[in-house]
């Protein structure tokens, strides 16, 4: 159980880095190349799904609260 929850954990910081590295992606490429509308509208795109996938692990791995 509780590899399973470190494995969890560093899949949580490698999904951050990569939610990161795609904000710096896309901001650099809005900057330079802002003729790139459709590149730019697949990696935010991408950026959502990752948000929406960290969001999802990070309930995962969140204790329920007693009630």
């Amino acid at each position: 159980m509780e590899e399973n929850l470190r494995s969890a954990n560093r899949r949580l910081i490698e999904l951050r880095m990569e939610h990161a590295d795609l904000d710096d992606t896309i901001d650099r490429l809005a900057h330079h190349a802002p003729d790139q509308e459709l590149l730019l509208r697949r990696l935010k795109k991408k950026r959502l799904q990752l948000r929406d996938h960290i969001a999802l692990l990070e309930s995962a791995l969140q204790p329920d609260e007693p009630a």
